[in-house]
């Protein structure tokens, strides 16, 4: 899963490009940071795993009609997006990416950590080894662009470039 705080960015940033999208800013975010905050994952990604969800099988459960549950599906097209199209490889090396990300990505997108995930949000200091900094930041940049009512619209059309899910090699 891309950490906390590449969520949260996504987020203010979808808001800031689709300001008529979103009425409740903090229902948006409970909904963006749910999905990871419960012990079985595959629940509420709705695949084996988180890096395998299934959007279709979310939509065909939810409707995105409010903030919550816009939320909820911008959290998990980020999943989707960065595990089918971002990521190349998987090493857990990038968790400790992540925190070094942390503060600076903060900062770039004005990230409040909500209370309920302040103990998982972690900040080191030093160099990435599978993230760097310029390529997560137009991940996040290309991510927002996307309209939800969009990828809802191509997902249930059943188009294969959201549906597909790829296995990533593990280093």
């Amino acid at each position: 899963m891309p950490g906390y705080v590449i969520h949260l960015s996504v987020a203010n940033r979808y808001i800031e490009k689709h300001p008529e999208d979103i009425k409740d800013y903090n229902k948006f975010i409970d909904g963006v940071i749910y999905p990871d905050g419960v012990k079985d994952k595959s629940t509420t990604h709705y695949g084996p795993k988180s890096s395998k969800v299934n959007l279709k099988l979310f939509l065909e459960s939810n409707e995105i009609n409010d903030d919550f549950n816009k939320g909820y599906f911008l959290h998990l097209v980020t999943d989707y997006l960065f595990y089918n199209r971002f990521l190349d490889y998987f090493s857990k090396d990038i968790y400790n990416d992540y925190d070094i990300l942390n503060k600076t990505l903060e900062e770039k997108y004005n990230v409040k950590i909500p209370e309920e995930v302040k103990g998982k949000v972690f900040y080191k200091t030093g160099e990435t080894k599978i993230l760097n900094l310029e390529s997560v930041i137009e991940f996040i940049e290309k991510t927002s662009e996307y309209k939800l009512t969009y990828i809802r619209q191509r997902v249930m059309e059943n188009d294969i470039n959201w549906l597909q899910l790829k296995d990533l090699r593990k280093s």
